[in-house]
């Protein structure tokens, strides 16, 4: 006679964490991958890494829009938190080299796309750390 209660008590069981989730989720926003090589997973956070950053090198080689909060305009906080997400990417590109993009390039909005997406995409890397680190996700 088998014991039905035997599954129920696995699939009620914690996770078990595989590092610092906090960690994970900080070194994965400030250099994109990061939170995954943390975790040991280097094949995957060189994989994210190479990915967010030619999104951002296209976006930049297409002088795109770096966004900023500008008064007035309650769009550009969106805008300026994915493109944070970026982690110190962004902030090197506008603090230390004052990069704004180029308004008249032909490919001022498409290279705003890409580096918007590599924010995005970074942000979403975030949540995958955090998750692995907390043994939510393989």
């Amino acid at each position: 006679m088998t014991d039905e209660s035997e599954p129920q008590a696995a699939q009620e069981r914690e996770p078990e964490p595989r590092g610092n989730p906090m960690l994970a989720a900080v070194a994965a926003w400030l250099v994109p991958g990061a939170g995954h090589m943390i975790l040991g997973r280097w094949r995957r956070g060189l994989l994210f890494l190479v990915l967010v950053g030619v999104s951002l090198a296209v976006g930049l080689a297409l002088d795109g829009k770096l966004w900023h909060i500008t008064r007035g305009q309650p769009l550009s906080y969106l805008g300026t938190f994915a493109c944070a997400g970026l982690g110190i990417p962004y902030f090197v590109l506008r603090f230390a080299m004052h990069y704004q993009g180029d308004l008249v390039s032909q490919g001022y909005e498409y290279g705003a796309a890409f580096i918007l997406t590599g924010g995005l995409m970074n942000l979403l890397l975030i949540l995958d750390a955090w998750d692995i680190a907390r043994g939510l996700k393989e």
